[in-house]
């Protein structure tokens, strides 16, 4: 049965979404900047919307007002990047001037809008240098994470004023020191499997090199990296190799079985006045089954290594497991007693399998996929 309050439920929500998206509940919250935007977006797409027009012409005043006092009182203080503030507060004014100029709707109720496009210029290269300075204090201290600050700054600076001094080779520099230098040891797979273990370790190095995104501020080089790039900071070794592995471990199973299906037509009769008449009974078939396993597994270790004091930092060990399989059948006798199945097996024969290296590269691939994993959450953290 339909509720009689439906209507009156749906009406009470579209005046509730109607008021947040003409901004009248930011207004009366005194968030004026938002209520501006918000007002103007929906003037935006109806220009004639009464309370988005009143609630744009109480809001946009407010806003400014707000802004441009925030401005007077941190020229007037001393505070930590006081210029990053004042530039922030400009880039409001301005991001509203550019709102309402762009909605016809909202010039109707705004007709003159203010911006500040000539005051930042000068803001910006403010902004920059104290950026610029904090950067530099903090290079100076010498240590990863204050490194990681600093390139964050120098950042900062690039982006209000490109090219700001020497802010790139700031940045590079900033980026070096912040960055942890991993150092990745591959222990090689021996013998004949040694194609397929260059694949996984490949596959590892591709990985920590151009698909590895946890962190920033990690990097990996194999040990011919190191020595080319004369690389004299080393924070970590990563040491990955195999404890154990199996290729081709294979088992043999054979199953036999009587298998009878009743009700089946056997013959035929025939009856007096009634004519041949179908005879049902019991057929029997000896039913075979064979099966080859070929098993492929292996145990890979990592461990992480301070290169400051050689503790283990990290030490686990990922399992793999490949279980190829071949089945076919035979059988005597009557056939009618088999499934679709059992039959369908019994047309099939013995397959040989994959060749050792194809298998050494199966039993690997979830190997792979937990090392991953546990390099992403363990290098997350610096």
């Amino acid at each position: 049965m339909k509720s009689k309050y439906l209507p009156l439920l749906l009406l009470a929500l579209l005046l509730v979404l109607d008021s947040c998206s003409s901004g009248k509940k930011a207004y009366e919250n005194g968030d004026y900047y938002s209520a501006v935007l918000k007002s103007v977006n929906r003037l935006r797409q109806k220009p004639g919307h009464k309370k988005s027009k009143e609630t744009l012409r109480k809001s946009y005043p407010m806003a400014l007002i707000t802004l441009e006092k925030r401005v007077q009182h941190l020229q007037a203080a001393n505070e930590p990047f006081k210029w990053k503030k004042i530039l922030e507060a400009y880039n409001q004014i301005n991001h509203m001037y550019e709102e309402i100029s762009h909605a016809p709707g909202a010039l109707a109720v705004v007709p003159n809008p203010r911006n500040y496009y000539k005051s930042t210029d000068d803001i910006k290269n403010k902004a920059a240098e104290e950026s610029y300075q904090a950067g530099r204090k903090l290079l100076s201290k010498n240590t990863r994470e204050a490194a990681k600050e600093a390139y964050f700054y120098f950042s900062d600076v690039q982006h209000f004023v490109p090219g700001y001094k020497d802010i790139d080779r700031q940045i590079a520099e900033a980026e070096f020191m912040a960055t942890l230098k991993v150092v990745v040891e591959q222990i090689p797979v021996p013998g004949r499997y040694s194609l397929s273990g260059n694949f996984f370790q490949d596959r590892i190095e591709e990985f920590l090199h151009s698909q590895y995104k946890g962190n920033n501020f990690v990097r990996f080089y194999t040990p011919q990296e190191a020595e080319k790039e004369d690389l004299r900071i080393i924070d970590q070794y990563l040491q990955i190799q195999f404890d154990d592995f199996v290729v081709g471990q294979t088992h043999i199973s054979e199953k036999t079985e009587t298998i009878s299906r009743d009700s089946v037509k056997i013959g035929e009769v025939t009856v007096p006045e009634a004519g041949k008449k179908p005879v049902y009974g019991t057929v029997k078939a000896k039913f075979k089954l064979s099966r080859k396993e070929v098993i492929s597994k292996g145990l890979l270790s990592i461990r992480v290594i301070d290169a400051n004091n050689s503790a283990v930092l990290l030490h686990r060990k990922f399992p793999g497991e490949f279980i190829w399989f071949s089945e076919w059948a035979s059988f005597n006798g009557d056939e009618r007693a088999l499934t679709k199945e059992q039959l369908a097996l019994s047309e099939l024969s013995e397959v040989p399998p994959p060749p050792p290296q194809q298998l050494f590269i199966e039993f690997t691939k979830p190997i792979f996929s937990q090392l991953t994993g546990s390099v992403r959450e363990f290098y997350s953290r610096f």
